[in-house]
């Protein structure tokens, strides 16, 4: 009961210190407010960002290969893949023949023009020759309608499938099952709806169009290379079915042994990898930036704590001269100390939270408040408040009574 009735007095005396120089007090908490601030609102922001970025990055398929040409992070080696020999339907054929760990494969290619249904048009649509498979390697779901079947494919049919935005807008509300859309010049029967999928880093997916691989080559040419999606049956079997899958295509394209593949074999984990890597980095430079902030919030509460100490040296006289300890008057200004970097603390999380609602309310990203950025910022300004407040408070402890008393 002592100890903390003697916590409460020390408490309440550096209160009204605080209180009677409300400016000064402020100006000293600012670095504290801005370094806090800087934790809570970067940790906001990439909270909000690694959501995002991890629902569209799930999107693909946590269990999916896709073979292609290029590496999906080239870089500068680009121009060392470009002469590979393209990704053909003798590829595909070697994986559904050979691969053994494979539930699904799928193959594409693209390429981007005008959709038309009577005088309404939809321009940049994207449109994918594939086969029946896809809805399970891509994660397409249907609306309404029906995907492609093997007759579709085999007999290269003038069907189509849309996407959610290219039904809206062509057929303003009308049932588009079994209407026309031209692509290219060429009539296709609209089979069915994809289901609204929105966006993957910036592409529309409901902009799009799905029609027979065959008749894709027959319309837009066929010197493409193609992608190839292959789903695993179990994720757990993911690096056995890539060094499968590698085999496969080093034998299909004809790969002497001692040569390095001249195909790419891309994956999700691929893009979080870098993705993480990127925010890391963005993680270093905000606790920098509030390491910073916070050291130089940190040597103004030491000035004023020192500044403080010498105002009230009298006062510290008084108090040794009617028996208060060393430890009693030290204790006291770590606590005053404390007490200032903290409320910079509490500002610096209001402020910071107060940003973070703005983010969420005003962008599409969905920012969360992160528990890890709340106790970094109170661990930060214990932290400061405790190193930048020792010297400070042992400075008067350490002062003799006598001079203290004598001093004006």
């Amino acid at each position: 009961m002592p100890l903390l009735m003697e916590m409460w007095e020390n408490l309440v005396m550096g209160i009204k210190a605080l209180v009677v120089h409300k400016l000064r007090t402020f100006l000293t908490t600012l670095g504290i407010i801005i370094g806090v601030m800087t934790i809570i609102v970067i940790f906001t922001v990439i909270n909000g960002l690694d959501k995002a970025m991890m629902s569209e990055i799930s999107s693909l398929g946590s269990n999916v290969l896709f073979v292609q040409k290029y590496p999906w992070f080239a870089g500068m080696d680009w121009f060392k893949y470009r002469n590979r020999p393209k990704i053909d339907l003798k590829e595909v054929r070697a994986i559904e023949e050979k691969a053994t760990l494979v539930e699904a494969v799928s193959y594409e290619n693209s390429t981007r023009t005008v959709a038309r249904y009577r005088d309404e048009t939809v321009k940049n649509v994207r449109i994918i020759g594939t086969n029946e498979q896809y809805p399970q390697t891509a994660n397409v779901d249907l609306a309404v309608g029906r995907f492609l079947i093997p007759s579709d494919v085999r007999h290269r049919t003038y069907v189509a499938i849309i996407g959610w935005d290219v039904a809206e807008n062509l057929y303003n509300g009308m049932d588009p099952i079994n209407r026309r859309i031209n692509l290219r010049g060429y009539n296709f029967r609209v089979i069915g709806v994809a289901r609204k999928k929105g966006k993957l880093f910036g592409q529309n997916l409901d902009v799009r169009v799905y029609i027979p691989f065959g008749t894709f080559q027959k319309i837009f040419g066929s010197r493409r290379s193609l992608t190839i999606r292959v789903k695993i049956k179990d994720p757990k079997y993911m690096a056995a079915a890539k060094d499968q899958l590698r085999w496969i295509l080093r034998l299909a394209r004809h790969v002497p042994p001692m040569k390095e593949d001249n195909f790419a074999i891309n994956q999700q984990d691929m893009i979080t990898r870098v993705y993480r890597n990127l925010t890391t980095g963005l993680y270093l430079l905000a606790l920098g930036v509030a390491a910073i902030s916070l050291i130089v919030g940190g040597i103004g509460i030491m000035n004023i704590m020192l500044v403080s100490v010498t105002e009230r040296t009298r006062e510290i006289g008084i108090r040794k001269a009617i028996g208060a300890k060393r430890r009693d008057i030290l204790f006291q200004f770590l606590v005053e100390s404390l007490l200032v970097s903290f409320l910079g603390g509490i500002f610096g999380m209001l402020l910071g939270f107060l940003i973070g609602i703005l983010i969420r309310s005003t962008t599409p990203l969905p920012a969360t408040i992160s528990i890890w950025a709340i106790l970094l910022g109170v661990g930060f300004t214990s932290t400061v408040g405790i190193f930048f407040g020792i010297y400070p408070a042992y400075k008067a402890a350490k002062l003799s009574p006598i001079e203290a008393l004598r001093h004006e």
